[in-house]
């Protein structure tokens, strides 16, 4: 008997008979001998929805209270899942991220998970019930606050849950067959990737892929929990992300990120730590820091550009003017007009010249290049938005569809 975690994003639970069609993937699931525990989004566009009343209410509502009305939504998909699954004869109840014992830390909206006990999970297992685990959520031991996850919560709870209860591994079921080497709503000759390793998983999510996030990935590669991501909706084998696979392709994927700005703090002086007195309140203020370039040094003064997401805009230029007067700087502006392309694979760790022809591409292209971020398994270009879809063609073309 093998234990199988299942989650199911909020496209996948978004009404009623998208919920029976849950139903079904569960009970199959359960009725070929398996263990299985539910964790579960909330409904379609309902977070969204609940943050747009907040919106209509404050400009700068309490975080606790947010995290307080966001956890609802996985509630009621928990508990109308449950309903409908005891009402086939399965026999099956709904908890919440604490009641799961799900220890995070205490920062709301942005919680870690800490550590995850299980008890009544565990509990459930033993008795043959399928337990339903509401995701994105948990509790701080300290300050006994509810705490929300974040971007990727959902994904995060589950594979937390599949390393914490021994699973034998964690499905993660979407709109989408599994995970493409670009996006096929851009590229219609994108391909199916069947097998993908943690590490490329990882450079991908962190790239723009959005089929799953990075903190999920992180977990299954901590604990060498395999991950399949697969659709709700057709009868698909997916894609396994897991520590291995039989063949390393030089390069796995196009993935792009249109969703970045570029920042700059001009004229900044040029002496040690001036880095560390930058990016610490950035860092404090929860700011995703990515691509990070500083300028050749002149009269002892320099320039630092990064990039971070679009939806922290007002967040980093308040940090960014306020570091601006403390440094006695020039100034600080942002660029919302790019987007960033990159190429993946485990196999460019021994091929050379992947970087100089992912070059020559673009240029070929007349994409300008505004900054390059490299890892063993990746190569990122920040380029003008306007000129994304041309590059990951170009690209998608060169080095996947010949």
């Amino acid at each position: 008997m093998s234990l199988i975690i299942q989650k199911f994003g909020g496209t996948s639970v978004s009404n009623s008979d998208s919920l029976k069609t849950v139903a079904k993937r569960i009970t199959e699931c359960k009725d070929a001998g398996n263990e299985v525990v539910v964790v579960v989004s909330a409904m379609g566009s309902s977070t969204d929805e609940l943050i747009e009343l907040a919106s209509e209410l404050s400009n700068e509502p309490s975080p606790r209270e947010m995290d307080m009305l966001l956890s609802a939504g996985e509630r009621i998909t928990m508990s109308l899942l449950a309903i409908h699954l005891n009402n086939l004869g399965y026999e099956c109840f709904s908890l919440t991220g604490s009641q799961a014992g799900i220890i995070t830390s205490s920062r709301h909206g942005m919680a870690e998970i800490e550590e995850i006990t299980g008890e009544r999970v565990k509990e459930g297992i033993e008795k043959g019930k399928i337990v339903i685990v509401a995701g994105f959520q948990g509790v701080n031991k300290e300050t006994r606050e509810i705490t929300t996850l974040g971007r990727g919560g959902s994904d995060a709870t589950a594979v937390a849950l599949a390393a914490s209860l021994k699973a034998d591994r964690c499905e993660i079921y979407t709109d989408v067959d599994g995970v493409y080497s670009a996006d096929p709503r851009i590229i219609k000759e994108a391909k199916l990737i069947d097998e993908i390793t943690y590490d490329e998983m990882l450079e991908m999510a962190s790239s723009g892929a959005r089929v799953l996030m990075s903190r999920s990935v992180e977990f299954g590669r901590r604990y060498n929990v395999p991950i399949i991501v697969k659709s709700t909706f057709t009868n698909n084998k997916g894609t396994i992300v897991k520590e291995k696979t039989m063949e390393e392709a030089i390069v796995r994927g196009v993935t792009h990120n249109d969703k970045e700005t570029k920042f700059t703090l001009f004229g900044v002086p040029d002496q040690p730590g001036i880095a560390g007195k930058v990016f610490s309140p950035l860092s404090e203020g929860g700011i995703i820091v990515d691509m990070i370039v500083q300028n050749v040094s002149k009269d002892s003064k320099t320039d630092i550009s990064f990039t971070a997401p679009s939806d922290q805009k007002e967040e980093v230029m308040k940090i960014l003017t306020e570091l601006s007067k403390e440094l006695d700087a020039e100034g600080a502006d942002s660029d919302i007009e790019i987007g960033r392309v990159s190429i993946i694979g485990a196999g460019m760790k021994a091929e050379s010249g992947v970087a100089s022809k992912m070059f020559s591409i673009l240029g070929k292209n007349k994409i300008n290049i505004g900054m390059i971020s490299t890892s063993p398994i990746r190569i990122s270009c920040v380029i003008p938005k306007d000129d994304m879809t041309k590059a990951i063609e170009a690209l998608h073309q060169e080095f996947i569809s010949k």
